[in-house]
């Protein structure tokens, strides 16, 4: 099982700088650091990959359509989006190993009831997902998303979302949970201010939702590595108990010239002032965090 243990924990307690204040010295030093995901011989997802969604507790219509968008971009084949897109994004994947992997959204399951509370434990992520059913789908992401009012299991103090495999270690799924009332700091930076570290003004999200951006950022960090590195044995540096994977090696890069505390330069809605760095499918925009690019084994920002 890999979790995201998202910016403010994972970064700053590395590096603590301020704004100004040696932050071009410190940026230029991480990038001279070699990064190396090592290949470690299993199976990646490749190929036509369905993604189901279970929405457990409340989401609005407009909160599902925003991350239902986000996937569909990821592997649309519909004619490009301005660049920089999501799909774009998504291509540096087709890098490791060879072939791509086609997200295509499957079916989706409305758990609006709380039939397992309010408190959940990684077994009734797992319990939600369906993953270890005798009929649980091959080639296949079974993803759970959690509403701002369910607390889970580690939920903010160690991480912001999850991914794992069945018992059988054929099926796959992701947890991410919403932050907006429980830990926007740590989990939906660079939209709220951190928790930790400098106290840099915080973007203005893309989608107008400091939650449902910030499960965006997390959900693209976690289907990279769930892709990529499936079962534990894909591409991964460091134990397999807490791998770095694609994105969460490159924790808090969303544009050049990043450092801790400052995602780096991204693109900025002159009417509205949202910070992006993708364009997606229906006029989204999304903001995306650096990928690992295995050609020149550096994390690679869309802008």
């Amino acid at each position: 099982m890999s979790c995201i243990h998202h910016f403010a924990i994972a970064f700053f307690l590395l590096f603590l700088v301020q704004p100004g204040l040696g932050g071009r010295k410190l940026s230029a030093l991480v990038e001279e650091q070699p990064l190396v995901l090592k290949y470690h011989n299993g199976a990646l997802l490749k190929g036509n990959i369905t993604v189901n969604l279970i929405w457990y507790g409340h989401f609005t219509p407009i909160q599902r359509s925003i991350i239902v968008d986000f996937i569909q971009s990821l592997s649309s084949r519909r004619r490009a989006p301005l660049l920089p897109s999501a799909s774009s994004w998504w291509k540096t994947t087709e890098k490791y190993k060879t072939g791509s992997s086609n997200l295509v959204v499957g079916r989706q399951v409305l758990r609006e009831a709380y039939t397992l509370g309010k408190s959940l434990t990684s077994s009734h992520l797992v319990a939600l997902a369906g993953v270890n059913k005798i009929n649980a789908p091959l080639n296949a992401i079974n993803v759970v998303l959690t509403s701002k009012d369910v607390v889970v299991d580690g939920f903010c103090r160690s991480r912001c979302g999850t991914h794992g495999s069945s018992r059988s270690g054929k099926a796959a799924y992701v947890w991410v949970g919403n932050s907006e009332s429980q830990c926007p700091g740590q989990c939906a930076w660079p939209f709220h201010q951190p928790m930790y570290g400098p106290q840099t003004p915080p973007l203005v999200a893309p989608n107008g939702d400091v939650g449902i951006d910030g499960m965006i950022i997390n959900l693209a960090t976690l289907l990279a590595g769930t892709v990529t590195n499936p079962y534990n044995n894909g591409y991964f540096q460091g134990p397999p108990t807490a791998p770095l994977e694609a994105v969460s090696a490159c924790t808090g890069i969303f544009g050049t010239g990043s450092y801790p505390g400052n995602p780096g330069r991204v693109l900025v809605d002159k009417a509205t002032g949202a910070s992006y760095n993708a364009h997606g499918l229906n006029g989204r925009r999304f903001l995306l965090p650096a990928m690992w690019d295995p050609r020149t084994s550096a994390c690679k920002p869309l802008v």
